[in-house]
C-alpha cells in the first residue's frame, strides 16, 4: 500500500512538472499586455512599400505629430517574462480588417528582450483604411491570438485605398470623387487634420505606383 501511494505521488509530481513546463515560454493573452505611448485617437499613414509613416510619427487631428509606439510585454501563465519570443509571431491587425498588410508587413520591431518586451514603432508595409466612424481598433496579435485589452485608438489609412496592396488606377478612381466631393472622408485624410486638402493630395501622389516588396 505504501509503495502504491509513493508511486501515485511520483506520478502527480511528474504531471505537475509537465504542466508547469507547458506554461513556460507560452504567452498568456490575459496576463501579457500592450500599451501605446500616446493615449487617445491617432492616425498613421501607410504604404505597401513601407515608405509611409511609422507609429512613432503618428498624427493627432489637432496638435500635429506624436509618438504612438506600442510597447508589448509578454509573460507566461506563471507571470514570467518571455525572452526572445520571435518578432514574426507578433503583428498588428485592426478589429474590422480595414488594415491590409503585406506578407509580414505589420510585425514587431524585434524579438522580446529579457523583460519580455518589444515594440511596434516602424512604418508598416500595408494599405487599406480603418473604419473611423465604426470605431475600428488596432490590436496586437501574438501567435494568432489577440492580447486581451490591447484594443487601441490607432487608425490607419493609405494611398492604397482599395487595400489590394498596390497603388494604381483603381485607387485614383476612388480618390478623385472623394477629394472633390466636398464631404469629409477619413480614408483620404492622409495628413489627418480633419479636412480634405492639398496636403492629402501630395501624400497620395507620393504613394502612386507603390506595392508590396
Amino acid at each position: 500500500m505504501l509503495r502504491r501511494n509513493i508511486l501515485g505521488l511520483m506520478v502527480c509530481i511528474v504531471c505537475l512538472g509537465a504542466a508547469t513546463l507547458s506554461y513556460a515560454g507560452q504567452p498568456d493573452p490575459i496576463l501579457s499586455g500592450a500599451v501605446a505611448a500616446t493615449a487617445g485617437e491617432v492616425s498613421v499613414f501607410t504604404l505597401p512599400d513601407g515608405n509611409g509613416k511609422g507609429l512613432n510619427e503618428a498624427k493627432v487631428e489637432v496638435g500635429g505629430e506624436v509618438d504612438a509606439t506600442i510597447t508589448v510585454t509578454l509573460v507566461d501563465a506563471l507571470g514570467n517574462p518571455i525572452f526572445l519570443y520571435p518578432f514574426e509571431d507578433m503583428w498588428l491587425e485592426t478589429s474590422a480588417g480595414g488594415l491590409a498588410p503585406c506578407n509580414g508587413g505589420t510585425v514587431s520591431d524585434g524579438s522580446t528582450d529579457i523583460n519580455g518586451q518589444t515594440t511596434f514603432s516602424a512604418a508598416l508595409y500595408a494599405g487599406g483604411s480603418s473604419d473611423r466612424v465604426g470605431g475600428e481598433k488596432c490590436k496586437v496579435i501574438v501567435n494568432g491570438t489577440a492580447l486581451v485589452g490591447s484594443d487601441m485608438d490607432i487608425l490607419f489609412n493609405s494611398a492604397d485605398i482599395d487595400g489590394d496592396l498596390q497603388v494604381g488606377l483603381p485607387d485614383t478612381v476612388a480618390f478623385v470623387p472623394l477629394y472633390t466631393g466636398g464631404v469629409y472622408n477619413y480614408s483620404i485624410d492622409f495628413f489627418f487634420d480633419g479636412g480634405i486638402n492639398l496636403s492629402d493630395l501630395v501624400l497620395y501622389a507620393g504613394g502612386l505606383n507603390t506595392a508590396c516588396p
